[in-house]
């Protein structure tokens, strides 16, 4: 399973909310989940994740996939997305 981007602010998103937005604007890769988040908070992203067909991954623990996200509290939920394109810096 493929973690590696979860590190990466720009190719990640982390949260329930920010997870179900991403998924609205078909930005998402894929979703992870922690086994022990409850069942009432990532719900909703199974049931999009589903009928979109996102792929879906369990991890562990909350605290397991903050870390996995370089972040220092626990987390329900996280994307992968697709990175934006840069910002053209030419004038013209």
């Amino acid at each position: 399973m493929e973690t590696d981007p979860l590190r990466d602010p720009r190719q990640r998103v982390v949260g329930t909310r920010e997870t179900l937005k991403k998924i609205g604007q078909n930005s998402v890769v894929r979703v992870y989940v922690a086994k022990d988040s409850d069942a009432r908070l990532v719900q909703e992203v199974l049931t999009v994740c589903q009928a979109r067909r996102v792929p879906l991954y369990y991890i562990d623990s909350m605290a397991e996939l903050g870390r996995l996200c370089g972040i220092e509290v626990a987390a329900a939920c996280a994307a992968v997305i697709v990175p934006r394109p840069a910002k053209s810096t030419e004038g013209g």
